[in-house]
């Protein structure tokens, strides 16, 4: 399998996210992942050069599929293997508890968060399902290196001792409008830290939501 070079049509701002509608897309992404990216060429490739581990090489319970049980590194002793008449239900939950955010944020991280690489990721239905929560992590990276040093931020962007982030790189292709976007998500975090809220709120942040909502 070769990652998809076709871009996806981005989704227009003024659109109102739909979270119910959003679901499904979300769900068809998240068993893409675990159905196939997972199991390809490269995808397996570029996890092991960004350094972060597929969920097939979790130990000690690989998930291997959206439906199969998680397999346990141990040895297989069928002697002591009891009947489980809940074992599909637990195989569901299991395989539900992997999440594509820490994938989101290491693509974002070092640079390799393109439509393409996205779409072999998680699939046709990326733009849909996880192209918001894209969009936000891209924004958390901004965020991040406008708050600290280098340094910590790559020990938050780090998760298990084998699994740290090798390099950071800038974010890629910001535009002006995600930068002006991320200056006013910027602007009313200081406003709360400061506790200029609802009534207190600075008048251009609040002349700023008016136009935003009068655009939409």
């Amino acid at each position: 399998m070769a990652f998809n070079t076709q871009s996806a049509p981005q989704q227009r701002e003024s659109e109102q996210f739909d979270i119910v509608e959003w679901y499904p897309k979300f769900q068809s992404c998240h068993k893409y992942f675990l159905d196939h990216a997972q199991h390809s060429g490269p995808v397996q490739a570029l996890s092991a050069f960004v350094n972060i581990q597929l969920p097939y090489q979790k130990q000690p319970n690989p998930v291997i599929s959206s439906s199969s049980s998680p397999r346990s590194a141990a040895p297989d002793m069928p002697q002591l293997r009891q009947p489980n008449p809940f074992a599909q239900g637990q195989s569901a939950a299991h395989a539900q508890a992997i999440s594509v955010i820490p994938y989101i944020r290491r693509l974002v991280a070092t640079g390799h968060d393109t439509p393409a690489v996205l779409h072999g990721f998680f699939g046709d239905d990326w733009v849909g399902g996880i192209g918001q929560l894209h969009e936000i992590e891209r924004r958390n990276y901004l965020f991040a290196a406008k708050s600290t040093s280098w340094m910590k931020v790559k020990q938050a962007y780090d998760m298990s001792p084998e699994e740290t982030v090798p390099f950071l790189r800038p974010l890629r292709e910001a535009s002006e409008k995600e930068i002006q976007a991320a200056e006013a998500g910027w602007s009313e975090w200081l406003a709360m830290q400061d506790w200029m809220l609802g009534p207190r709120a600075p008048e251009t942040m609040n002349r700023s939501s008016r136009v935003k909502r009068e655009q939409e």
